[in-house]
């Protein structure tokens, strides 16, 4: 893939794990990376971020390349895979570190993404309404390396199993021709 035609998208959407194991298995998605974006703290850690009061939410950073799949349908996945109805909570994540946000990296992606929101609005698409933050760019911090690619590495675990797994296979039911092969 060539780095000219790398966009960044970053997306929080409730556990960072569920999102890094659907958006890892996207054709021209080239990394995906768990980590925090969107508060007030320096080099935040999940200790911190998980008491809530640090302001970030768990996110991952996407590289992707738009030639492949685009950012609109980088979100399309998005608005599947978490419910956008649900203010600061995800099933029975909760807090301000669980909230769905899109923190555009461009004036595009902010206008592609308000688009978006605003057709599923219009069509009904959720029976409550989209809560998703839609945020400009702000610095994103990696999170710690035992985050990364968790599912991987920790199938048996029992979150991983009842949360993480059924909402890699509703990805995988659901967009199957954006898989990678």
């Amino acid at each position: 893939m060539n780095m000219a035609t790398s966009e960044t998208a970053v997306l929080g959407g409730g556990c960072f794990w569920c999102l890094e194991a659907v958006f890892r298995e996207i054709r021209g998605v080239r990394r995906v990376v768990s980590g925090y974006c969107g508060g007030a703290v320096e080099a935040p850690d999940y200790h911190a971020v998980c008491e809530g009061h640090t302001g970030h939410a768990e996110v991952v950073q996407i590289e992707f390349d738009p030639a492949v799949v685009s950012f609109r349908q980088l979100l399309e996945v998005f608005f599947v895979i978490h419910d956008p109805t649900t203010p600061n909570r995800q099933g029975n994540d909760v807090g301000t570190q669980y909230r769905s946000v899109i923190f555009a990296q461009s004036p595009a992606q902010h206008a592609e993404a308000a688009a978006l929101i605003g057709e599923l609005r219009a069509a009904g698409a959720f029976a409550d309404p989209i809560v998703t933050e839609l945020a400009g760019a702000e610095r994103f911090w990696p999170a710690e390396d035992y985050h990364q690619d968790y599912l991987a590495r920790n199938t048996h675990q029992p979150y991983c199993q009842l949360v993480v797994s059924p909402k890699l296979a509703k990805f995988r039911s659901r967009f199957a021709a954006l898989r990678a092969q």
